[in-house]
């Protein structure tokens, strides 16, 4: 049947999908003004002084005060002995000897623990996991790095301000999507339609990416508030169970005869009416798309085995990415993965056993397969989630569980972290780590309310804000993509170089 050419633009830009036309939107949005800017900027070569960030958000609230646990008895800071007595009677509590030990230099060398799922897995645990050493070894390798107790913050607050209201507070605290929308916006206190990813990209695809054939930020799990920009639009693509050469595909122009006749048509259509900067930019659009096609349709598999769960899946397609930097002739990249559900009001040991031994394998098998490639010194990973649980259990027995809180303990780890100590503005107690104490200094709540909420001391702008500068964030860019920064005593945490 004859189709007119309505029909026929029509039919052809559907199967080149949305996904396909995303690669690009950050220079099509700007329209001509961009495109000459483009054109004007120096060439770069692929893989040039790389680097990239890896962002896991563990989905839910992770409950910190079970994946980081004090491992000594010095009575000047909270101990051991405290967190047993606060969670062991309704069987919250994990036993002392389970905890893979860490010594701390900011807390004098006194040893912590972290939850037993971050080392090696007993049989029991290995379905669909590859198992090696999780990431607890990268601690004495200085490879990994805590900042305890970071949390969403307008300015800094202390527990007496806190219960006063005498300074401005995270909109809707306790609550997930507003705790999330803000640890992924970079900044708390107002609603905001971008990501802190995103708009580090706005701020950085021209200097480090000019002729990138992919955007800068990239999804594996879907649109995100973190990747958006004002004029970034963010790729989202499939986890490894799609092949790269499959991500980017465009949809009904294969083999046959006809398929091939729609292509050559669609060649010619996008070579007329470029005198339209509308026209052009959308021409231009196309083709680095399927550029991009072509690129990754020449596979490089990764070499470490990951292992088969989400969020193995969603490191290994990152790992494959970043093995094709060269050939997409990028620079910088961001990268979104998600772990979930870590929202533990009942049955939390057992699900976050699971969960942290996932993210733990699949951390590790991405650390090591940087390593093959000769990257660990230029891609960091590091963990957001939606708020720290309370420190005070929720029922008893198996089914016992937390509930939403606060400030939380995050991770950071790769070849450039300075890692094998703790980072972060100290608490009352002159150190980073919270007095683990209901109603005590750095509870939240007071009297039969009181259920170990901790207020934060370090912001996740502040966390953000230190790997962006090490990302190449310009300092006179820190406060357009953080725009509360400026309300904290520093910007940088010290835990990248």
């Amino acid at each position: 049947m004859t189709q007119t050419r309505r029909e026929f633009l029509k039919k052809s830009g559907c199967a080149l999908s949305m996904v396909t036309l995303a690669t690009q939107f950050e220079h099509f949005g700007l329209m001509s003004a961009l495109a000459q800017q483009v054109d004007d900027a120096q060439a770069q070569q692929g893989g040039e002084n790389y680097k990239a960030l890896v962002l896991v958000f563990m989905a839910g609230g992770n409950d910190g005060n079970n994946t980081l646990i004090p491992n000594h008895s010095d009575t000047s800071v909270s101990n051991y002995a405290a967190y047993s007595a606060a969670r062991g009677t309704q069987g919250l509590a994990i036993a002392q000897n389970q905890l893979l030990p860490i010594s701390v230099p900011r807390m004098n060398g006194l040893n912590y623990g972290l939850h037993p799922s971050f080392g090696v897995l007993p049989p029991s645990n290995t379905a669909n996991i590859v198992v090696n050493n999780g990431i607890h070894e990268l601690w004495a390798q200085q490879k990994l790095a805590i900042v305890p107790n970071s949390g969403t913050l307008v300015r800094p607050t202390t527990k007496t301000q806190y219960q006063g209201r005498t300074v401005p507070l995270p909109y809707q605290l306790f609550s997930h999507s507003d705790q999330v929308s803000q640890f992924q916006a970079g900044f708390a206190g107002t609603q905001s339609f971008t990501g802190f990813g995103g708009r580090i990209s706005d701020r950085m695809t021209l200097g480090n990416n000019p002729n990138a054939l992919i955007p800068m930020v990239t999804s594996i799990n879907g649109a995100q508030l973190f990747t958006a920009g004002q004029t970034t639009l963010p790729m989202a693509i499939n986890n490894a169970g799609t092949s790269l050469s499959n991500v980017l595909n465009p949809q009904g122009y294969g083999t046959s005869t006809t398929q091939q006749a729609r292509m050559t048509a669609f060649n010619q259509l996008r070579t007329m009416d470029l005198d339209s900067n509308y026209v052009k930019e959308a021409s231009h659009v196309t083709d680095l798309a399927m550029q991009a096609n072509q690129a990754l349709s020449v596979s490089q598999e990764v070499t470490v085995i990951f292992p088969n769960t989400s969020l193995g899946l969603q490191l290994k397609q990152v790992a494959r990415l970043i093995k094709k930097r060269i050939d997409l002739n990028v620079n910088r990249q961001i990268f979104y993965c998600q772990i979930g559900s870590f929202d533990t009001h009942t049955n939390q040991l057992n699900t976050q056993a699971t969960l942290l031994s996932q993210f733990s394998q699949a951390a590790r098998a991405f650390y090591d397969e940087m390593g093959v490639q000769n990257a660990q010194n230029d891609v960091t990973m590091f963990t957001l989630s939606d708020f720290g649980r309370t420190f005070n259990p929720a029922g008893s027995g198996g089914a016992v569980g937390s509930d939403h809180a606060w400030g939380n303990h995050l991770f950071v780890l790769g070849g450039s972290v300075l890692g094998g100590d703790f980072y972060g503005v100290n608490a009352s107690n002159g150190t980073p780590f919270p007095t683990l104490a209901f109603n005590g200094p750095d509870d939240a709540d007071s009297g039969t309310n009181a259920r170990g909420r901790w207020v934060p001391t370090t912001s996740s702008d502040q966390y953000a804000a230190t790997l962006a500068r090490w990302f190449g964030l310009p300092e006179n860019q820190m406060a357009s993509v953080f725009p509360n920064i400026g309300n904290f005593p520093t910007s940088n945490l010290l835990f990248m170089p």
